[in-house]
């Protein structure tokens, strides 16, 4: 297993497995909690979740604010790009993003700290994404900004086809319409190991 921090925003992690392949197929270790300690990180997850999609459907970019949920998110089938906003009040990140495709083939997954936003763009004709939270989800609690705030910037690989969105994430709201107590503030869990 390879642990990356991302450059720009060291709490986003890159898990890369090895994979196991030959003529009847592959294998690869998807989970084991290990990981998470080798990266610096004490979690604990206790729901997992499975969506497909089909080709431009995009979902995001969501949040929990009474349970905010770490994601450690993966595609089982397909490719699509994964992008977690840093949206935390008081962060000297506060609106970068970083962004990875995640497919079947590398099978790499990607770890989403509590008070950031996600969201992913299918880049395939559909695509089974899976992500194991920290949290259970709380449909009151839900929260969300629009993929294409101008302050975010964020680069999907639309060209001019226009995203497959829900009636809920066309109306989101931009960041900057939302008052700073409905952001989250940075959890007081750091690092214990310096970025990779």
């Amino acid at each position: 297993m390879k642990i990356t921090h991302t450059p720009l925003i060291p709490e986003v992690i890159v898990f890369e497995p090895e994979v196991h392949g030959d003529t009847r197929g592959f294998f690869v270790e998807s989970f084991r909690d290990t990981w998470f300690a080798e990266a610096g990180l004490a979690v604990t997850f206790v729901q997992d979740n499975h969506s497909r999609s089909r080709r431009h459907t995009l979902r995001g970019l969501h949040w929990q604010d009474a349970h905010p949920q770490g994601k450690l998110v993966r595609v089982t089938h397909g490719a699509v790009l994964d992008v977690a906003v840093d949206i935390r009040r008081g962060s000297p990140t506060f609106g970068a993003w970083v962004s990875r495709v995640l497919d079947d083939k590398t099978h790499h997954q990607l770890w989403i700290p509590p008070g950031f936003a996600h969201g992913f763009l299918v880049l395939s004709d559909e695509a089974d994404f899976c992500y194991r939270c920290t949290d259970y989800y709380d449909p009151r609690g839900q929260c969300g900004i629009r993929f294409d705030d101008p302050r975010l910037g964020i680069a999907w690989p639309l060209d001019a086809q226009e995203p497959i969105l829900s009636e809920k994430d066309r109306n989101l709201p931009f960041v900057d319409d939302l008052p700073a107590t409905a952001l989250p503030t940075i959890p007081h869990v750091a690092l214990q190991k310096a970025a990779s």
